[in-house]
């Protein structure tokens, strides 16, 4: 308890916010090793799981991948990195890479492959390319998947990039292993502390844009009746987000006339006028 009082202390602080050390550099640099990371890993892993997805070919690299590479021990890995590249930025990027492909390859693929076949089919039928069909269909309706991909690779880097600071390299890992040997827990807590919060922050974050990555085509889909039980090309339309397809749904989804109200139609307008 009297650890947990003294990080709180030194957080408000003003010296611990300022200068080179200060919590807002740290948190820059913590942010900036964990974003070139993610974009590398996205830029191997998105691209080869929206393949794989789309055609078929290579599944089975998807789970032999993830899986042995999630098996791999972080820290291990860093210092064999660091003794062959030397001490520096790269063996931390490498590393996290390493660490942020298995969550990105899993949600590009299982994204593109949780679309319904009958909506690929119907999309084929209409004359779409291959092209079309993966950036115009697959990946919106895929996307919520996708993000959640990213979402899992970025609060898996953020919280592990804290060991860059054992080479040592900035972020806000370096309030732990600088003061650590020195027994000054206060620091070291409060580094615990931030790294939690902004995992936390980006949990918010990352979760909302899922949710908002879900097509307005979908969501009519999930509200109208009519529409789950429409055509492929219905679908296909309403997941581009069709005006047109999107009022026949609507229309579609309303209440039928009842057979009453038409046979009293018929009946008045057959009756003779006097």
């Amino acid at each position: 308890m009297n650890s947990l009082l003294g990080a709180l202390a030194w957080l408000g602080d003003p010296v611990n916010w300022t200068g080179e050390r200060g919590i807002p550099v740290r948190l820059l640099e913590h942010l900036g090793i964990t974003s070139a990371a993610v974009l590398v890993a996205a830029v191997i892993a998105v691209s080869l799981g929206l393949y794989i997805g789309h055609t078929g070919r290579l599944s089975f690299l998807v789970v032999s991948t993830t899986g042995a590479l999630r098996a791999l021990p972080t820290l291990g890995l860093l210092v064999l990195f660091a003794l062959w590249l030397g001490v520096g930025i790269g063996p931390v990027i490498l590393v996290l890479v390493i660490l942020a492909i298995p969550p990105l390859l899993a949600g590009a693929y299982a994204g593109v492959e949780s679309v319904d076949r009958g909506t690929i089919d119907a999309a084929r039928a209409m004359g779409m390319t291959e092209w079309q069909i993966l950036t115009r269909v697959e990946i919106p309706l895929g996307l919520p998947i996708i993000v959640g991909g990213l979402r899992s690779a970025v609060l898996q880097v953020v919280a592990t990039a804290t060991i860059a600071a054992y080479l040592p390299i900035g972020g806000l890992g370096r309030y732990i292993f600088d003061y650590l040997p020195l027994r000054r827990f206060e620091p070291v807590f409060a580094g615990a502390i931030l790294v939690t919060l902004l995992a936390l922050v980006l949990e918010g974050v990352f979760a909302a844009l899922q949710r908002l990555t879900v097509p307005k085509g979908v969501r009519i889909l999930q509200g109208s009746p009519a529409a789950r039980g429409g055509s492929g090309r219905a679908r296909v339309e309403l997941a581009s987000g069709s005006p047109a397809a999107t009022a026949h749904a609507q229309g579609a989804s309303g209440p039928p006339q009842r057979r009453s109200d038409s046979v009293s139609a018929e009946n008045s307008t057959s009756l003779p006028t006097q």
